[in-house]
Order: structure tokens, then sequence, then C-alpha cells
């Protein structure tokens, strides 16, 4: 996979990690930006990647596309970073913090209040499928359309995008295999804060 940083000029085109490997990225007080990894790239990184593929200059992914979120320095000394699926998914990860008067809510193996990380089980309507194989798990909205999967109309805003009201909650796809992470749009419980000097280890993998 190559992981991508974004908002640095460090990580132009990603930087390639195979299995077991690590790389580091020091960045400014304020910065603030998103991590994810692309799968099944061609021409050494430079070409299309089966997921993870970038928009407007790296500032984005194409979904579905697993991705930690950060804004450091946000509010009374806080940073805030999440995991993010609400554009489905195509990695695990999951995100620890060190140097920091906050506890870390997620274990140093990936699991949170007793459930941990594991690959998504993606039902075969959502699967994202390329060379007759899964590569990643779409978000509902994207697989099923609809106002109620894509929360508009009727069921736009914070007040009405009620997963637990849809006909089937596929948000639980995502929580079940990271409880932690964001599911859909509104699910702000998954924010998480850190206060200090704050180091950050992102780990694309399972428990």
């Amino acid at each position: 996979m190559w992981a991508i940083v974004t908002g640095t000029a460090a990580y132009p085109n990603g930087r390639e990690l195979r299995p077991g490997q690590s790389t580091s990225l020091t960045v400014g007080n304020k910065w603030g930006g998103r991590i994810w990894g692309r799968t099944g790239c061609t021409s050494g990184g430079q070409g299309a990647c089966l997921t993870g593929d970038c928009t407007s200059q790296c500032s984005g992914a194409n979904p579905p596309t697993t991705l930690g979120e950060f804004t450091f320095d946000a509010y009374a000394g806080l940073d805030f970073y999440d995991v993010s699926m609400v554009d489905g998914a195509n990695l695990p990860m999951y995100i620890n913090i060190s140097h920091t008067v906050t506890a870390d809510p997620v274990s140093a193996t990936g699991c949170y209040k007793g459930t941990c990380t594991k690959p998504v089980d993606c039902p075969s309507a959502m699967r994202a499928m390329s060379g007759g194989r899964v590569v990643g798990c779409k978000p509902p909205c994207a697989a099923f359309g609809g106002d109620t999967y894509c929360c508009q109309g009727a069921w736009a805003g914070r007040e009405n995008c009620v997963p637990s009201k849809w006909p089937v909650d596929y948000t639980q796809v995502f929580k079940k295999a990271a409880p932690y992470a964001y599911s859909y749009a509104f699910d702000d419980a998954a924010t998480m804060s850190c206060k200090g000097r704050c180091d950050y280890r992102v780990t694309f993998g399972v428990t």
C-alpha cells in the first residue's frame, strides 16, 4: 500500500509500505489533514490505484477509502482526530496517541471498549469489486442510493439522519469492524481529542 498524508509536501504521491514496515513524519502544530492508504497501485505508486486514488491534488480520496482525520490545536489546546468510514472502507485502521495527558482510548493492539479491530464483513451489495475480487466496502449511499441512505430530502440533517430508523442499519457493518470509527456523517461520538505534545501512530491492520 501507499500511505498518503495531506497538507505536506513530504508525501506528494504517498510512501510505499510493505507488510510490517513503518514510516514517520513531523508536521506543524497547526496542521490539519488526512491520512489514508492507496492499494493496488500501478507504476510505483505514480499511476492509478484500485482504492484510495487521490482527488484535487490529493486533498481527498475516491471512495471507498478509510480515512484518518486530524485537526491540531483546534480548541483549548486540544487536537481532534478520528478514523472515518463515512466514505466506505478499503483498509482497517486504528490510531494511538502518546506523549499526552490524555488517556489513549484505543489499546496498542487496536481494541476499544472491549471490541477489537477486525476486517469489515461487507454485504455483497456493498462490495467494491475489481477483477473479480473485493477491494473495498462502499458506504450505504453509494451502494443503494436514495434519500434515506444518502441522508437527503426528508432524511437530511443531524436530527433526521438516524441510521436506526433505516430499513437496515448498514452503519453497523463498519462499527462491528472498527467500533471507534465514524460510520456515517453525524456519528460525532467517534471524534477523539488529545492534549499535550500528542504523537500519533496510525496502524493499517487488525488486532
